[in-house]
């Protein structure tokens, strides 16, 4: 893993923002809900035992403004002794900003990714056939949908023509159609922060990271906060089947967020979040190099409708949740050979960034050699009754 300094990883105007992380703390045997600060890295546990509890505040940035709470170090120590090769078990070290939330991502919410989705199915996992399939796709299609509004007369009636030509897709419905996709990425508390390696199943040959942006919801649906995310994707397993999507999206460290929550306050609002820009660059230890992002404001569904269609009096969430809004990054860019397209190697690094964000950064590397999970909701409820904070 690459040594990571707070340039590296804050947002443009540093700590300008509100900014919420989570840290572990060896002394106290579990995480800290911390507040990152201009002078330097507090425990607010005592006032917050969760980022969930904080979410769940009528003003999240004023209660945690409010907050002072207990200095435990210097943001550049901490952010250090991150990556899992080089750490110090006895000095703190980062976590994702996420903990009791319901880890949940919108899928197909970008015209291109839409597409790619649909090639997917048309391979069956395959990527040597993907090119030929991508020439037809578009042909039938068209490359740029993002004027289409979801649900709407006009998309009705493509679905309709598309139909008429057997080019109908499971991925043009959720894409097109009046309901978003939006599934449980990974079990509540097995998300991976920045600088950690994050995972992929060691059977897949075809894969790419997702640059999105992840919504911090409250139990009420109101949105507090952003952070980055990579939503890990098998393509080869979910092109040979739409039931395989559990397993091509849920293994161990396959969910990234970070580098840290950055709440809504006067600097950082949702307005903010629907013109943001999310890149990607993916750097391999072979030379390789990918480039690629993606445009909020090209998003086929406002992130407020994404949100109402993932809570409300048909599903409820009482500790709230974060939400994936998806992505319009496409990684057709050959890596080994003409029509291959793209796939991880070990060790890729993986960037995702926004300047309001910050950056994520991930090593790669297969599920099975990833930190295993251990400390779940048990563990962690466990724990801070022990430190008494609950």
């Amino acid at each position: 893993m690459i040594s990571l300094t707070p340039k590296d990883v804050l947002p443009e105007d540093g700590t300008a923002g509100t900014l919420v992380g989570r840290v572990w703390l060896p002394q106290a045997g579990g995480p800290a809900v911390v507040a990152v600060r201009a002078d330097g890295v507090f425990d607010v546990t005592a006032r917050f035992p969760t980022v969930s509890a904080l979410c769940e505040e009528s003003d999240p940035a004023a209660a945690l403004r409010a907050t002072r709470g207990e200095r435990i170090g210097d943001f550049e120590a901490i952010l250090a002794n991150t990556p899992p090769d080089r750490r110090d078990k006895a000095r703190p070290h980062l976590l994702a900003p996420v903990d009791l939330q319901t880890l949940k991502a919108a899928g197909v919410t970008f015209a291109i990714s839409m597409l790619e989705r649909v090639i997917e199915e048309r391979a069956k996992g395959n990527p040597a056939s993907a090119e030929a399939i991508r020439k037809e796709v578009t042909r039938l299609i068209g490359d740029d949908l993002s004027k289409l509004k979801p649900g709407s007369d006009q998309a009705m009636h493509l679905k309709q023509v598309l139909i008429d030509q057997n080019a109908w897709s499971q991925y043009l419905e959720v894409g097109i159609g009046p309901d978003a996709e939006v599934f449980t990425k990974a079990p509540t508390l097995s998300s991976v922060g920045t600088g950690m390696d994050a995972g992929l199943h060691p059977k897949s040959t075809w894969n790419n990271p997702e640059p999105e942006l992840v919504l911090f919801v409250s139990s009420h649906g109101k949105i507090v906060g952003g952070a980055l995310g990579n939503d890990v994707n098998l393509r080869d397993f979910e092109g040979r089947s739409a039931l395989l999507l559990s397993k091509a999206k849920d293994n161990n460290a396959s969910c990234a967020i970070g580098p840290l929550l950055r709440l809504f306050d006067q600097t950082f609002s949702l307005d903010d979040v629907r013109k943001m820009d999310v890149g990607l660059t993916v750097t391999g230890t072979d030379g390789f190099v990918l480039d690629g992002h993606s445009s909020i404001s090209k998003i086929s569904r406002d992130p407020t409708d994404l949100v109402a269609q993932t809570i409300g009096k048909i599903h409820q969430y009482p500790d709230g949740f974060v939400l994936f809004l998806g992505t319009m990054f496409a990684p057709v860019k050959d890596r080994d050979a003409p029509g291959q397209g793209f796939t991880h190697k070990r060790d890729d690094i993986v960037t995702i960034s926004a300047p309001q964000l910050g950056k994520l950064v991930n090593r790669m590397r297969t599920s099975d050699e990833c930190e295993p999970w251990t400390f779940g909701i048990g563990a962690l409820m466990k724990n801070l009754a022990e430190r008494k904070v609950l």
